[in-house]
């Protein structure tokens, strides 16, 4: 699961969280579907936006969502999921996503794909997933080429890029390329007039996603010696954080320009959760904004139970205590739990102890103030669309 778009269930709220996981599950199926089971490990966040796009755009009918059977990634419990040309266009996309960081890591010599055995049956499954995504996107109408392009002219931009050269000199292919993506929804629903918004949202996207790439990569790239673009340009982090807020604004503007039908969940991920992706690159507590927080960023009232360390907040009700479970109970317990992502993804008691525990998923808002998730009139900056959280601002 890579990409800069990964949304806390916390924030989405109910109903666009049930939304984010029909589109999820969508695109892992789509995958399954038309290029097999070992073709669900493409399944990325930033690809789904496509699907979420499309969907947001389309005239509303009944036949965009089908009930899918158990799954052990959703506890083997049947759910509604998106189907139809977004998802399929966000399958061709995220294969050949995929085979460009499978390439990547193999130009770059990381860990196991140092090993020339290795590296080269990389090459082979990259190279299958790129002919997989070409006709993908063909059955739907969109040309994968201008991905492979990006994916080929990127070496010789990194090349010839030194002290001195613009940052957006070096993230033009990747611009190009989701540019493409994004315009092509517009095609698929029907609303060709959002091809030119929707081009300017995907090219500063993928502004975005390049930039939060390199800035979270620095220190790693730096200890291995690998290419960073920030490094190689001698780009400071204050000027990328400016270039990174800079985008996520004109994202929500872009936004503005285009017709929906339904974009509460599109406005909650490109409006808000790009501002939280910068504030995370950035190792920042942020207003969701992509800029550095004000002084006068609102605090959570006292006695919220969202607010961590309140001593005001509401004591939990307590749990009735239940005697542990021996070694052998508790390793069958904690199968069940891995099979069924609750040890990523939920609440779960402990496998032996059976104290309650978080995942990594629940845990995603420790620290952080969460009484602002939905405080459009502070990190909007202008946008519209704020009825994706159900607030009641004028921004």
């Amino acid at each position: 699961m890579f990409g800069i778009v990964r949304p806390c269930r916390h924030r989405l709220g109910e109903r666009l969280t049930a939304q984010w996981m029909a589109h999820l599950c969508g695109l892992c199926l789509a995958l399954r579907a038309d290029h097999g089971q070992f073709a669900r490990v493409v399944t990325n966040y930033d690809g789904l936006l496509l699907s979420v796009l499309t969907e947001a755009q389309a005239a509303p009918d009944g036949g965009r969502r089908r009930t899918a059977g158990p799954c052990p990634l959703r506890g083997m419990r049947t759910a509604s999921v998106a189907r139809g040309e977004g998802a399929r266009l966000a399958a061709a996309v995220s294969l050949v996503l995929a085979s460009a960081k499978v390439r990547d890591h193999v130009a770059d010599g990381d860990g196991m794909l140092a090993r020339r055995p290795l590296a080269l049956a990389a090459r082979r499954v990259a190279a299958g997933w790129d002919a997989a995504g070409a006709r993908a996107g063909g059955a739907v109408g969109f040309d994968t080429a201008v991905l492979v392009d990006a994916v080929d002219r990127q070496p010789g931009v990194e090349a010839l890029a030194g002290p001195g050269t613009s940052l957006l000199t070096v993230t033009e292919p990747t611009e190009t390329a989701t540019a493409a993506a994004f315009a092509h929804t517009a095609q698929l629903a029907g609303r060709p007039g959002n091809a030119a918004p929707l081009a300017e949202a995907g090219r500063l996207f993928g502004r975005l996603a390049h930039l939060l790439d390199a800035v979270e990569d620095r220190e790693a790239d730096a200890a291995s010696g690998a290419w960073n673009p920030l490094t190689a340009t001698g780009t400071p982090l204050a000027e990328a954080r400016r270039l990174a807020g800079d985008a996520v604004h004109g994202i929500r503007l872009a936004l503005r320009e285009a017709e929906f039908t339904d974009a509460g969940l599109v406005h909650r991920l490109l409006a808000h959760e790009l501002g939280a992706s910068v504030d995370r690159a950035f190792a920042t507590t942020g207003t969701g904004c992509g800029h550095p927080p004000s002084a006068s960023a609102p605090k959570a009232p006292p006695g919220d139970p969202r607010r961590p360390g309140d001593p005001w907040a509401p004591a939990p009700p307590e749990r009735p205590a239940r005697p542990p479970r021996g070694l052998l109970a508790g390793c069958a317990v904690w199968a069940g739990l891995a099979c069924t992502c609750q040890l990523c993804c939920g609440e779960y008691e402990s496998p032996w102890s059976r104290e309650p525990r978080r995942s990594p998923c629940e845990r995603c808002c420790d620290g952080v103030d969460c009484s602002d998730c939905c405080d459009c009139c502070n990190c909007c900056d202008g946008c519209d669309g704020c009825d994706c959280c159900g607030c009641d601002c004028s921004c």
